[in-house]
């Protein structure tokens, strides 16, 4: 969440150097890229939802089927999804399967409206103990010390040495409080493995490195603790791949990383991980209204920078999983416009206040829903977030990103042009009167005015305009559908069963025969049940948009 620690973020800036389709259900990487299953680029853009207290399950503030309907009707396709290790393993050993399920309901809910969910352990300040959330009461070791001076979130990581101690037994294993929290990993793991939706696993939400958190503000990183924090990466990694050999695990540096420092932690050899990281500008929080120009920018190039270097020494998945809090504009727009230029996809902190204790965005300030309980609309949206962060981008790549961009109803996008189709995400809160496509080296195959313009490449490069007004226009037009009819021959007055597909497939394409109607499925393929009247050479035409097909069947007596 965001967070205001005075003076680290101007200490950290000083030590830098001057130059430092539908959403697919199961993705996988190619080096910083998210892929799917046909090596196409992912892009997400989407929104955190972590309900902090008890019972810690977003369902229990409301959050339903109208939420995830109203987040792909924005072009949002991923959901990070808090999941409170207290309500995993309330007791040593004992794991609450009834929590997981309703955990897993959420998944399945979201999944049903393609987006997918990351699975995020997510603590602030450790426990309740602490002012804060995460860890079960049994697995809170602080030697006694008060919970005092209790200055609230986020000052208690800098002041409360009971909860930096906390910190320290636990990074250093003692009672085995690793091994609970990797056995609980397992577990989890083990229940959705299998689950259509599941993005992966976040190892743990912003670690702190505890009483010698000074030793961090640094921009290369700490080594003594980085050293602690690739241990725990790798022995919960060990866990979890027990269970599941192969789904995606993300682990994140520690918290000062949000404020520029560095991370030496090393890749964790593992073929499958990704790497998370959330930036909060300290200096916005400091002018009211917020403004990036008290150094925003510096700082928070420099949170991009050291994350997009460390993927590129370990070859993992970049996911920014937190920003903004806020519903300033002058936070937001800079951000999201530094992910596009950047092309790192994101997830936005976050979807309702549901009475967060450790935010410093409390109530409405950082929700774009403001009770999930109702629904998403009217007077429960916060429109002056939602603006910032609605945008058009490149769903799915069909080859590798070169660039793209938004601003004042202007989209671009270019990309390296590879096998299959490429997907660009065009909400209607952005083009609510339509829009018109300009492609260059490639053809459109979607129908007019989709949501989801489809490009298929017909040369090496493609670019891509969209605007909101002008004409609609592509170097390639596309082909002709391929169209097969079963059965070919019929006879009149008997009722038929006919099954017309489309290659390549498309969904939604229009199928007429003898005045009769239906639209193809995910496969291409439409079932019509027709009587013909009279013998003859009968029509199969097939529409989806400026693509056209036909085939014919023999009707006789």
């Amino acid at each position: 969440m965001r967070r205001a620690l005075p003076g680290i973020a101007a200490l950290l800036l000083a030590l830098a150097p001057a130059a430092a389709a539908d959403t697919p259900l199961r993705l996988g990487h190619d080096g910083r890229w998210l892929t799917d299953d046909q090596g196409r680029v992912v892009i997400l853009h989407g929104i955190n939802m972590v309900y902090k207290r008890p019972p810690y399950a977003p369902d229990a503030v409301g959050f339903g089927d109208d939420d995830a309907a109203f987040l792909a009707s924005q072009g949002f396709n991923v959901v990070r999804l808090g999941v409170i290790y207290k309500a995993v393993e309330p007791q040593p050993g004992v794991y609450d399967d009834d929590y997981l399920a309703r955990i897993r309901s959420t998944v399945d809910v979201l999944a049903a409206h393609g987006i997918v969910s990351l699975l995020d352990f997510h603590q602030d300040m450790y426990n309740e103990r602490f002012q804060g959330e995460g860890w079960p009461d049994w697995a809170v070791m602080d030697d006694g010390l008060p919970a005092q001076p209790a200055s609230g979130f986020p000052n208690n990581y800098l002041l409360m040495p009971a909860l930096q101690h906390a910190f320290d037994h636990f990074f250093a294993n003692d009672g085995g409080l690793q091994d609970s929290y990797a056995g609980a990993w397992a577990h989890v793991a083990a229940r959705f493995r299998d689950v259509p939706g599941v993005l992966g696993y976040e190892l743990l939400n912003e670690p702190w490195p505890g009483s010698t958190w000074q030793d961090c503000i640094n921009p290369t990183g700490c080594p003594a603790n980085d050293a602690k924090l690739e241990a725990f990466d790798k022995r919960v990694l060990a866990a979890i791949r027990g269970a599941d050999p192969t789904g995606l695990v993300w682990h994140e540096p520690f918290v000062l990383f949000n404020q520029g420092a560095g991370t030496s932690v090393k890749a964790l050899g593992d073929p499958n991980v990704g790497f998370s990281f959330h930036d909060y500008c300290l200096a916005a929080e400091t002018t009211s209204p917020p403004t990036p120009d008290a150094g925003c920018a510096k700082a928070d190039d420099l949170v991009f920078q050291n994350a997009l270097d460390h993927v590129a020494s370990t070859k993992e998945a970049l996911l920014l999983t937190e920003f903004g809090a806020t519903d300033a504009k002058s936070v937001l727009a800079p951000m999201v416009q530094r992910a596009d230029r950047t092309m790192v996809s994101w997830v936005e902190w976050h979807y309702c206040g549901c009475d967060d204790p450790t935010t410093s965005g409390p109530g409405s300030k950082q929700a774009i829903v403001l009770d999930p309980a109702k629904p998403p609309a009217g007077d429960n949206l916060k429109t002056v977030t939602l603006d910032q962060l609605v945008r058009p981008y490149p769903q799915v790549v069909a080859g590798t990103p070169e660039s793209w961009s938004y601003a004042d109803g202007t989209f671009k996008a270019r990309w390296t042009a590879g096998k299959g189709s490429s997907e660009i995400v065009l909400p209607a809160r952005v083009y609510p009167s339509g829009y018109a496509a300009q492609v260059q080296g490639g053809m459109i195959t979607s129908a007019k005015g989709d949501r989801l313009l489809r490009v298929r490449a017909c040369a090496p490069e493609v670019a891509v305009t969209v605007t909101r007004t002008g004409k609609t226009s592509a170097t390639c037009k596309p082909p002709p559908l391929a169209v097969n009819v079963t059965p070919q021959r019929v006879r009149a007055g008997k009722r038929v069963r006919l099954t017309i597909s489309v290659r390549p497939a498309v969904k939604g394409a229009v199928v007429r025969v003898a005045g009769r109607r239906a639209r193809t499925n995910a496969t291409g393929v439409a079932r019509l049940s027709v009587r013909f009247s009279h013998a003859g050479r009968v029509r199969v035409t097939v529409r989806s948009g400026s693509r056209t097909g036909r085939a014919f069947l023999r009707v006789s007596r």
